[in-house]
């Protein structure tokens, strides 16, 4: 039976507002897919960012088979006990050498910890859908992309990025907007595979997100009112309720990889079919 570790970076306050939200926390819709995909692992969620969390030795992270690092508000460029304590865990995950995977904050963790750079974006918020993704020649042959459409589009939502990848970091894809759009880091003797968008994520809680976030995306530029953020946030309801129906995909202007779940869980697939092929050598 594997067993997968789900570390979310949002702060108490943080999980009970996305609950109300979306129903779940960010560690807690992590898991929801984990199991939907992997029935028979074990899965345990931690909060390595919180003041009473257990700290995480090597040995310790080595019992599981892999961890996963969630998507949360956390700006891993603020110098807090919160972005400290999750910076030290990300390095232990390194240390330890269990493969792991992280999206949008995840990735930016990741990045930090083994010695990248994370900033606001210096132009506007990527939200709901990042546009015209496409793989890099690296990115190519890379096994966490196997399967992708030459050009994808995908589930997001960030106000940050990734600015430096770390050293020995593999750039694997980029778009328009945001140049780091998938990675790979190698670091302390870890690897980590990770994307700046949300695969774990259903259309229906980039909605909510959406939702949430009406404030920042007026302010951003990407609305020009409420009712704009409304429209798109229906939209991609109706597509979540409907993966089929044309008319949502043409107003949206998307096509299978972000309609259907699982070309949007592409990475996670093709994360967990890596996994079954490191235990295959191990035997």
């Amino acid at each position: 039976m594997p067993q997968y570790l789900v570390a979310q970076s949002e702060l108490p306050e943080e999980r009970e507002a996305r609950r109300e939200r979306a129903g779940k926390s960010a560690g807690e819709t992590y898991a929801a897919t984990l199991r939907q995909m992997t029935p028979e692992a074990e899965i345990i969620i931690v909060a390595p960012a919180d003041a009473d969390s257990p700290t995480f030795s090597v040995d310790m992270l080595r019992r599981f088979d892999a961890v996963f690092l969630t998507g949360s508000p956390m700006h891993v460029y603020d110098e807090t006990p919160e972005v400290a304590r999750q910076l030290a865990f990300m390095r232990a995950v390194f240390a330890s050498g269990v493969p792991s995977f992280g999206s949008c904050a995840g990735l930016q963790i990741a990045v930090a910890a083994a010695g990248g750079r994370v900033r606001r974006m210096p132009r506007r918020m990527e939200a709901g859908i990042a546009r015209g993704v496409v793989a890099t020649e690296a990115g190519e042959g890379h096994p966490l992309l196997a399967g992708r459409a030459t050009v994808w589009d995908a589930a997001a939502i960030h106000g940050d990025e990734v600015d430096v990848l770390p050293p020995d970091a593999v750039l694997l894809a980029s778009n328009d907007v945001t140049r780091v759009q998938a990675a790979e880091i190698r670091h302390a003797g870890g690897v980590f595979w990770g994307v700046q968008y949300h695969p774990e994520l259903s259309l229906e809680e980039i909605a909510v997100a959406l939702r949430a976030q009406v404030g920042d995306l007026i302010e951003a530029g990407l609305a020009e009112g409420e009712a704009d953020v409304a429209d798109r946030a229906d939209l991609l309801d109706r597509l979540h309720a409907e993966p089929d129906h044309a008319p949502t995909r043409w107003k949206l202007g998307v096509g299978d990889e972000l309609g259907i779940e699982a070309h949007r869980r592409r990475e996670i697939s093709n994360f967990l079919a890596h996994l079954n092929t490191l235990r295959d050598k191990t035997g």
